[in-house]
């Protein structure tokens, strides 16, 4: 089997706390700490392409699957927001590893999710990496930019918001449940078109659509999938919020911007608005053939770039 798309590429580990049990790759220990943060539908394989290249660079790779995603535990209904899962982040760092400080990289959920704990938890971030993800909105400095998404693009996000149960109860199967998963690595255009193809169309030696199957495959468990559409509940309703996230401009961590602009989902201008929010940053760089999946779609730039940005934490972790 390709690495790629090989469930077993990488040490998993799994650490206690906060109630449950956190399910996160572990590489490279020793190096310079790198928590990677996925988003939704994602888990922790969306960084399959990049853990070991940034392992091999001189990180210590840290790739969780967030609370109710993937192998981790999905805790009680009403803990699937923001705060939660940066707490159990800061938690699974400082408590289970024993780092006080780490480099951030997250987009889609996990920027929010790297944003909240750089304000929660100032000590901790070292500096940040950031793409195709929400930020702070900022009336005045980003007047004038495209700073909202298609209309047409959002009906899964109130249908998940408002009526999660609902919407799980209609997928009765794994296979059901996949298929609703996979339109967004495919037909929903969130991805640059043929990032996700059969393989077969790529000249790969598999066929069918083993790259999409490997992504979606958590997701054919009811708990998991009903537990993931949390976080857009904790979007929508603020009766299911456990305390309020913590989003706004930072001044205060030095922040690479990456941004992959074939994404259909996100603010065409995400680029420019977090330039706003992150006065001290890096880029924004756009990549190009790129959509929403930075890290697997183009885990060279995302790799190089990381490195580059973190090239004193790699240096100093060598002597």
């Amino acid at each position: 089997m390709d690495a790629d798309i090989d469930p077993d590429r990488y040490h998993l580990a799994s650490f206690e706390g906060r109630g449950i049990r956190q399910s996160y790759v572990h590489e490279g220990a020793g190096g310079a700490p790198l928590l990677l943060v996925h988003g939704w539908p994602e888990s922790k394989r969306i960084w399959w392409k990049v853990i070991g290249p940034l392992a091999d660079a001189g990180f210590e790779v840290i790739a969780p699957d967030l609370r109710g995603f993937g192998g981790s535990d999905p805790g009680p209904q009403g803990t699937w927001d923001v705060a939660n899962y940066s707490r159990d982040l800061h938690a699974l760092v400082t408590e289970g590893l024993g780092h006080d400080r780490v480099v951030l990289a997250g987009g889609d959920l996990g920027g929010p999710v790297v944003q909240d704990l750089a304000l929660r938890f100032p000590d901790l971030v070292d500096r940040m990496v950031l793409f195709n993800s929400p930020v702070a909105y900022d009336k005045v400095a980003m007047a004038g930019m495209a700073s909202r998404s298609a209309t047409e693009a959002s009906d899964y996000f109130v249908r998940q918001g408002t009526d999660a149960d609902g919407l799980a109860a209609e997928l009765t199967t794994p296979e059901a449940r996949r298929r609703y998963i996979a339109t967004f690595y495919t037909s929903r255009f969130w991805a640059h078109p043929g990032a996700f193809l059969p393989e077969a169309i790529k000249g790969r030696r598999y066929t069918g659509s083993a790259i999409v199957d490997f992504h979606t495959e958590p997701f054919g468990d009811a708990a998991t999938l009903r537990a993931s559409f949390g976080c857009y509940e904790s979007a929508l309703r603020p009766e299911v919020v456990s305390e309020p996230a913590l989003l706004a401009r930072n001044p205060d961590v030095r922040t690479l911007i990456l941004y992959g602009p074939s994404d259909h989902v996100l603010y065409p201008d995400f680029d420019r608005m977090a330039a706003v929010a992150f006065p001290d940053h890096v880029g924004p760089f756009l990549l190009r053939d790129c959509g929403h999946f930075v890290p697997w779609e183009a885990p060279g730039p995302f790799t190089s770039g990381t490195v580059a940005f973190c090239g004193d934490l790699l240096a100093a972790v060598r002597r």
